[in-house]
């Protein structure tokens, strides 16, 4: 068992709470956000995100110690450092774009205006994310239950 940056003991069973532990905050999900919209270094996150100095490089060094963000010399050869998305970070990508779209549809009045997230190739909106079953069959949440296992 290893410690939170909170100090928490990661005991909890439940895969939702310990993700919670590392994600939870509103901003280290900005933060993530922006990291896929390009975003890489420390001021292009405080300008985009209006945070305060203090609490985005806590949330950097969080995100960075939980490896889904690494630390890497500046693309343009500068004395500068960027923060890039590992393979455990883009691994999120699915849940930044179901908290994407839950809030599309349910936190803006008909006619308001947000942003969209459309696929590069043919500039047109993804398709709705869906939880399915083995053979693919969509599943909604009274067709699945939590069961414990052991992580081989």
């Amino acid at each position: 068992m290893t410690k939170t940056s909170e100090g928490r003991i990661e005991a909890e069973e439940c895969p939702v709470a310990r993700t919670l532990e590392v994600l939870g905050d509103r901003w280290s999900l900005m933060i993530i956000r922006d990291a896929f919209d390009g975003i890489s270094r420390f001021g292009e996150f405080r300008n985009n995100l209006g945070l305060a100095k203090n609490i985005l490089a806590s949330r950097l060094r969080d995100l960075v110690e939980h490896g889904i963000l690494m630390i890497v010399p500046a693309s343009d050869g500068s004395a500068y450092h960027e923060y890039v998305l590992t393979d455990k970070g883009r691994q999120l990508f699915p849940i930044v774009v179901s908290l994407r779209q839950w809030g599309e549809d349910h936190l803006f009045a008909a006619g308001e205006k947000h942003s969209i997230l459309v696929e590069n190739q043919s500039g047109h909106p993804i398709s709705k994310l869906t939880v399915s079953s083995q053979q693919g069959k969509v599943l909604d949440a009274s067709e699945c239950h939590r069961e414990k296992v052991i992580k081989q």
